[in-house]
């Protein structure tokens, strides 16, 4: 998953510490955006499709079980080549976002896609009109069971489906809705330039230094990020409030009770699970991040932390680079020692060009992993700087990575893991690799600096994703009563950030603004919660592992080969964990509490 932008291009000094990194070669996917390979998946898809819906449209229920089994087979086979395309184009413009040919060749192959899909929309609709007791006497056939989960999965909107031709009037029309507006902030994102110290930044650039070493630095950068984000405000919540009104409505009509029931939905989670995941972060701000930040303003000698500090390197910390070998050598053989297994599949990564580390102009902020398809392989892009941060920032993009070649077994139907367990790996692989750093590390000055740079990664990724999800939540709750102003979005902002911050970091007014670079917000609403999740999971999960718990390591393959064929419950019960039980975020928060504890411990 993406994190957030804090990159900026290294110097000439910085490339030649880092040493050469690699670049993804895209022509395991399509030799080029012209290619002759490209024309063929996307014309034979737009006449298969149509072939597809003239044989099997209003015939769903005559079909035996093996018909129906090989029915989906065939549409498995058309998702799986649609994927193809889709995958390649968006790896094409995450490597050039602010090139205009690079934008328009991504709309067009969208629009392309998306034609496609809405021939192919008639196949899931009818399939949930199926009735349930006609449905089982079909699964006997072994060539439809296997599809169980899928149909499970995909049944469980049945009562939220709306009639056929509304179903795919909003499909035809995302491409000019939520897509259109989704690319509008991207690209004016991307276009944004920030005056610091006599150069305009990319956002990229400026968020980078709110880490740099001199204060100095990080106050002209907070003040420059929020100027240009105040005198953009007014459009980014423009944005926003288009957005929210289209999730409104949408939601109105499927009979969604909560702006956030249909991604818990689409997780396969329950409501009260994800409430009590909330609830129980909520509670632990005072005893995590407002702990944490009064220790922090105490080592600066402060009563409270401006907000440009919250993420300011430890006074005694250094700014030893390390290089691309040196990073992979780290997390392979943090890997290794868990699982050879692991290791073998994390190293194909690095011999296959499969990854994307150098910065540059244009290029997607951030990082992530993307799965492409079965058939295919996934790809990393990251922008590596040679900080421990993004040593730690490879560890869990391979994990995705792994997970994904991993669950690619499932096939392109059931190999994409519900966003709750998606961060498992990731997460999990960064524990991993944090733990033997920390092992290995005898100097009691670096384990408190890798010690806090680990508790406040916990942070940002538990209190802090926590806190956008009550944002969101407070600004999709009030948009429903009308559109909301930019300062009243920005006043939302504030509070939430107060509430989960704590008194010992100071908001200074502009910081109001800071909602607007949140590419989750716009993009994959409530999505965040995943995050606190999958570390709360992780941090439960690990404490089994360190208690010897016998075939540990086989079983946890084992949960990441089933990809999205088993829901939360059935993966964690092996572990003898249950996210269900209250007493489960607790164990994962005390994690955190623990490295709070040894830090205080040190003074």
């Amino acid at each position: 998953m993406a994190s957030q932008p804090d990159e900026k291009p290294p110097t000439e000094a910085a490339e030649r510490a880092l040493g050469a990194l690699p670049e993804w070669d895209l022509r395991d996917l399509y030799p080029g955006r012209d290619s002759a390979e490209l024309k063929r998946d996307l014309a034979e898809s737009e006449a298969q499709a149509a072939a597809f819906r003239e044989r099997y449209a209003g015939r769903l229920a005559a079909l035996t079980g093996a018909a129906l089994g090989a029915a989906i087979t065939e549409y498995e086979r058309l998702q799986e080549t649609l994927g193809r395309v889709m995958s390649y184009a968006a790896l094409v413009y995450a490597g050039d976002m602010e090139d205009s040919e690079t934008g328009r060749f991504f709309q067009n192959m969208q629009e392309k896609v998306n034609a496609v899909g809405t021939v192919l929309l008639f196949f899931t609709l009818e399939l949930n009109r199926l009735e349930e007791g006609d449905l089982a006497a079909k699964l006997d056939s072994p060539g439809l069971g296997r599809y169980a989960p899928w149909m499970r999965d995909t049944r469980a909107f049945r009562p939220h489906q709306l009639a056929d031709e509304i179903e795919k009037l909003l499909h035809e029309k995302y491409v000019a809705g939520r897509a259109a507006w989704m690319r509008l902030f991207d690209e004016t994102m991307a276009g944004l330039r920030f005056a610091v110290d006599g150069k305009d930044l990319t956002s990229a650039e400026a968020l980078h230094l709110l880490s740099e070493a001199d204060p100095g630095k990080r106050k002209r950068a907070a003040k420059a990020l929020g100027e240009v984000f105040g005198k953009n405000a007014r459009l980014f919540a423009l944005i926003t409030n288009t957005l929210a009104k289209d999730k409104e409505i949408e939601d109105r009509w499927r009979h969604f009770p909560r702006p956030i029931s249909s991604r818990n939905l689409g997780n396969f989670v329950e409501d009260e699970v994800v409430d009590a995941l909330i609830a129980a972060v909520r509670a632990s701000f005072p005893a995590l991040s407002h702990r944490y930040y009064r220790l922090k303003a105490r080592w600066f000698g402060v009563a409270a932390l401006p907000y440009w500090d919250r993420n300011a390197p430890l006074p005694e910390q250094d700014d030893t680079v390390v290089p691309w070998p040196e990073a992979e050598r780290m997390v392979l053989g943090a890997y290794a020692a868990f699982s050879p297994e692991l290791a073998d599949i994390g190293r194909r990564f690095f011999a296959n060009r499969w990854i994307d580390a150098p910065v540059r102009p244009g290029k997607a902020p951030g990082a992530f992993a993307h799965p492409t398809v079965p058939s295919a392989h996934p790809y990393l892009l990251l922008n590596y700087q040679g900080k421990t941060r993004d040593v730690m920032t490879l560890a869990h993009e391979l994990g995705h990575g792994v997970h994904q070649v991993l669950a690619g077994r499932q096939g392109q139907l059931m190999a994409e893991t519900p966003l709750t367990l998606a961060e498992t790996a990731s997460v999990f692989g960064e524990m991993l690799t944090f733990r033997a750093l920390l092992g290995a590390e005898t100097d009691p000055r670096r384990r408190k600096i890798m010690l806090a740079s680990k508790v406040e990664d916990m942070l940002n990724t538990v209190v802090r994703q926590i806190a956008f999800v009550e944002f969101e939540r407070r600004v999709h709750d009030e948009r429903r009563e009308g559109e909301i102003t930019a300062e009243r979005i920005g006043e939302i902002w504030i509070s939430v950030q107060s509430e989960s911050l704590g008194p010992a970091i100071a908001l200074e007014p502009e910081y109001r603004h800071f909602w607007i670079y949140i590419p989750h917000f716009i993009h994959t609403p409530f999505y965040v919660y995943a995050y606190a999740f999958g570390d709360c999971l992780v941090n439960s999960l690990y404490a089994v592992y360190q208690g010897a718990a016998p075939g540990f390591a086989e079983k946890y393959l084992d949960m990441l080969r089933a990809g999205g064929s088993k829901r939360h419950k059935e993966l964690l019960a092996p572990f003898g964990l249950d996210a269900g039980d209250p007493g489960f975020w607790r164990k994962g928060l005390a994690v955190i509490s623990g490295f709070i504890d040894e830090l205080e411990a040190m003074g």
